[in-house]
């Protein structure tokens, strides 16, 4: 038991987390190359791809694998990306970390995706092990390819409105009307 949680548990727990971090990754996504930051989703994809990669960890294991290794990597991309969107206006370096850092979460779940489509699908499974089959690392490649196109698509377009509580007042000397 971990945290009071069955085997069976978390693993519900966990797959619900990722599913609907890919989920609303997408229309995160979707959401930054149109410049538009819808708030709600993005809070549920943020907490819920936290969640996914921290319960990760709560499986037993005798040994780390790529699974713990995407988690780590994950968890530190989150960690500016979660300050960027929490703290600070989203406007210059921020904009760039949080678009970039919430592209890379999403990457990084839809690798995890894919390692267990290929686990778990018999089609897909190849003869050998898993991690160096050509099939597997070809759809690593092409997915690797089209977030790294995504990402730099997102960085350039994700200007979004300032948001309200941020606004600043400009200094200076007073507009007069005759």
């Amino acid at each position: 038991m971990t945290f009071g949680m069955s085997l069976p548990q978390l693993v519900a727990v966990h797959t619900a987390m990722s599913v609907i971090g890919l989920v609303t990754g997408v229309f995160v996504l979707a959401a930054m190359l149109a410049a538009r930051k819808p708030s709600g989703l993005t809070g549920l994809f943020l907490v819920s791809t936290t969640l996914a990669s921290v319960t990760a960890f709560m499986f037993p294991s005798k040994q780390i694998g790529l699974g713990h290794a995407v988690g780590v990597l994950s968890l530190i991309v989150l960690a500016p990306t979660l300050f960027a969107i929490a703290a600070r206006p989203l406007t210059g370096g921020w904009r760039v970390v949080y678009a970039a850092g919430a592209t890379a979460a999403l990457y990084l779940n839809v690798v995890i995706g894919v390692l267990q489509l290929f686990a778990k699908q018999p089609a897909l499974r190849p003869d050998g092990p898993l991690l160096t089959a050509p099939t597997f690392l070809a759809a690593q490649l092409v997915v690797l390819l089209a977030f790294v196109a995504l990402g730099a698509l997102v960085v350039r377009r994700f200007h979004p409105p300032a948001r309200p509580d941020m606004v600043t007042v400009p200094r200076g000397p007073a507009l007069t009307v005759r």
